[in-house]
């Protein structure tokens, strides 16, 4: 296995710069193993699925979680958030730029010379930092106030803060996230109000996204790709019923990652360093709603595990069809079991 096994040609116009309106308008790849897959729309969700069958999303939160400050001596700085380091998100693990040059101690102001964040010690794997904010008032508060969303740095058109709710599901609930998970920005009240009607529960587990999130494989062979660990949670109830499913239906990697942390470990909370690539055994999902990802990406490698290599025969043609890629792009629904 080889990292150059997962590249594909992805053309810039091809990424999606802007989300698309309303959010279910997406279009909808429907894998159908050997046969040709169907081309649908997100707002046809409801026609996929059957009693017996439960939909599970992440519903963690992104925060505004880009924060772009200025040292001292007047020059340019940024902090990327990704994940508080204990209750009331005072201190947090960081990426910062320019890392090299920033010491434990310092303090990183507003534009208004508002003492914001205060550098801290590097953390263990060296390549990220613990911060703490600094400011007057609720954590949350001040990024909500000084922050901006963190979109990946493929999207290069800003989004306007009054669309902010654009990069967050409709269902999001828990706070922390510096990532969303990208493939539920698609779902709709109303498309849920559909499936609820059929019989299928809507059941939610945790996944903060984190570091990985933010970079490619980094070995030849990438297997050896070292994954950093991500909090995630799992009600019982949730687990039990996905056991008890005629279907399970993991919206995005995500909640994939949380809900087969759970089944493999025995755990339903804590750290997962799950890294999923083939050979893998599938202990609960059947069926994943995802969007199109980067190439040499561990989440391709996830795919790749689904579904096997067919997944070049449908990006491709994907992009044949000229489908928005990536994290504001559209989606496609895989089958681990059609042949």
């Amino acid at each position: 296995m080889r990292l150059a096994d997962f590249d594909y040609h992805l053309p810039d116009e091809r990424i999606a710069q802007t989300p698309i309106e309303p959010r279910d308008a997406a279009r909808l790849l429907v894998d159908r193993g050997s046969a040709d897959p169907d081309h649908l729309h997100v707002r046809d969700l409801d026609q996929l699925l059957a009693p017996g069958d439960v939909l599970v999303v992440n519903d963690s939160k992104v925060i505004p979680a880009r924060l772009r400050v200025q040292r001292s001596s007047g020059g340019a700085a940024e902090v990327l958030l990704l994940e508080p380091l204990e209750d009331g998100r005072r201190h947090w693990e960081a990426l910062l730029r320019p890392g090299s040059k920033l010491k434990p101690g310092e303090q990183l102001f507003t534009s208004d010379g508002v003492a914001l964040v205060q550098v801290g010690e590097r953390r263990p794997a060296g390549d990220t930092f613990e911060v703490s904010i600094v400011g007057e008032g609720d954590p949350l508060d001040l990024l909500a106030r000084f922050g901006e969303m963190p979109l990946p740095p493929y999207i290069t058109t800003p989004l306007p803060a009054e669309r902010n709710d654009r990069y967050q599901t409709v269902y999001a609930s828990q706070p922390g996230s510096a990532a969303a998970p990208t493939a539920g920005l698609h779902l709709t009240p109303e498309v849920l109000a559909r499936i609820d009607t059929l019989g299928v529960p809507l059941l939610r587990v945790e996944l903060v996204g984190g570091l990985d999130t933010f970079q490619p494989g980094s070995t030849d062979d990438p297997r050896d790709h070292r994954i950093h660990t991500e909090r995630y949670g799992v009600p019982a109830d949730v687990l039990a019923q996905c056991r008890d499913a005629r279907r399970v239906v993991a919206v995005g990697t995500t909640s994939v990652r949380a809900l087969e942390s759970a089944a493999g470990t025995g755990r339903l909370e804590g750290r997962t360093d799950l890294y999923i690539h083939r050979p893998y055994d599938w202990q609960v999902v059947d069926l994943m709603m995802t969007n199109f990802h980067l190439p040499r990406t561990t989440l391709l490698l996830m795919i790749d595990a689904f579904v096997g290599e067919r997944w070049r025969r449908l990006y491709a043609e994907a992009s044949d069809r000229e489908y928005r890629f990536l994290s504001f792009g559209d989606a496609m629904l895989l089958d681990r079991h059609a042949s």
